[in-house]
C-alpha cells in the first residue's frame, strides 16, 4: 500500500463510522483485485475504492450544504432520495479535501451507485466492488456474480443491474433513479450482457 493510500485509510477511518470503514476496506481490497485482474493499477483501484464512500456518514442537512458551497449539482431524483447525494459529493470531496486529481478515480466515486452507460474499466470496476466485497450478504446471486466478476466484468455489471432493478422492482413505492435504468439499457441490452 502506497504512503497516500495508507494516510487516506487512517482519514477514512475517523471520517466513517465503524460498518461503513469495514465496507470501504473491504471495497478496496477487492477494486485492487479486479485491477490486478485487468491489468491496471491496483494502488489506483484501491484509492478509488477507500474514497468512493468517503461523503456516506455526513449528515443529509450537511451534504446539501456542502454540494451548495462546491457547486455540486443533484437531478431532482437526488435531492428526494437523498442516500444517492454521497456519490457525487463523494468525488468533489476526493478532490477538495483529500486532493485526488485524477479524473477516472473521481469518475469512479461518482458513478459507483448507479452507474452510467459507457464506464471506464476503473468505474465498472468500483461498481462491482462495491457490490461484491465479502462483507455484502444480503444481494441475490452473489457467488454467481463474484465469480463473472473475475471472467467477464460487462456481464457483472449487467447482472448487478438487472438484480438490483429487479429488487427495487418487488419494493412498494421503490424509487429508481433514471441513470441506473440508463446504464442498465447500455450494459445489458445494447452490448448484449446476459441478464
Amino acid at each position: 500500500m502506497t504512503e497516500k493510500n495508507a494516510e487516506i485509510k487512517k482519514k477514512m477511518k475517523k471520517a466513517l463510522d465503524k460498518d461503513r470503514y469495514r465496507h470501504t476496506v473491504s471495497v478496496a481490497y477487492t477494486a485492487a483485485c479486479l485491477a490486478m485482474r485487468y491489468a491496471i493499477d491496483p494502488e489506483v483501484a484501491f484509492t478509488a475504492g477507500l474514497l468512493h464512500d468517503c461523503a456516506k456518514c455526513i449528515p443529509t442537512a450537511e451534504k446539501f450544504k456542502l454540494c451548495e458551497k462546491y457547486k455540486v449539482e443533484l437531478s431532482d431524483f437526488e435531492k428526494t432520495n437523498t442516500a444517492l447525494i454521497h456519490a457525487k459529493l463523494g468525488a468533489c470531496l476526493a478532490e477538495k479535501r483529500y486532493g485526488i486529481s485524477d479524473k477516472d478515480i473521481l469518475d469512479s466515486i461518482r458513478t459507483h451507485t448507479t452507474g452510467e452507460p459507457d464506464m471506464s474499466l476503473l468505474q465498472k470496476i468500483i461498481f462491482t466492488a462495491d457490490y461484491i466485497e465479502p462483507g455484502r450478504d444480503q444481494a441475490s446471486n452473489l457467488p454467481e456474480i463474484r465469480q463473472m466478476a473475475f471472467v467477464d466484468l460487462d456481464k457483472a455489471v449487467c447482472k448487478i443491474l438487472s438484480d438490483t432493478l429487479a429488487y427495487l422492482g418487488k419494493k412498494k413505492d421503490a424509487p429508481i433513479d433514471p441513470m441506473t435504468r440508463k446504464t442498465y439499457e447500455f450494459y445489458c441490452e445494447q452490448k448484449g450482457g446476459s441478464k
